[in-house]
């Protein structure tokens, strides 16, 4: 069941679990285009709270992958 902040998950261990899968589909579909975001990954302090709500941290990158990343947008279909 999916709540009005779009979690799907439960329990916090649960939410957690779904922000890793939701980097790693973000990760395979970021290299399946040629883009790699060094600092992607899962944000520490949302996953502090008593109820986190997990958030997935894109970080920096550099002009280059900022570039690729336009592109590949670019290209994607609505």
């Amino acid at each position: 069941m999916r709540t009005a902040q779009g979690r799907t998950g439960s329990t916090a261990a649960e939410r957690i679990r779904e922000a890793e899968t939701a980097r790693e589909d973000l990760w395979h579909a970021l290299t399946a285009v040629g883009v790699t975001l060094p600092s992607l990954g899962l944000d520490a302090a949302s996953l502090a709270a008593r109820e986190p709500t997990p958030l997935v941290e894109l970080g920096r990158c550099n002009l280059e992958t900022a570039r690729r990343l336009t592109a590949a947008l670019h290209r994607r279909p609505e």
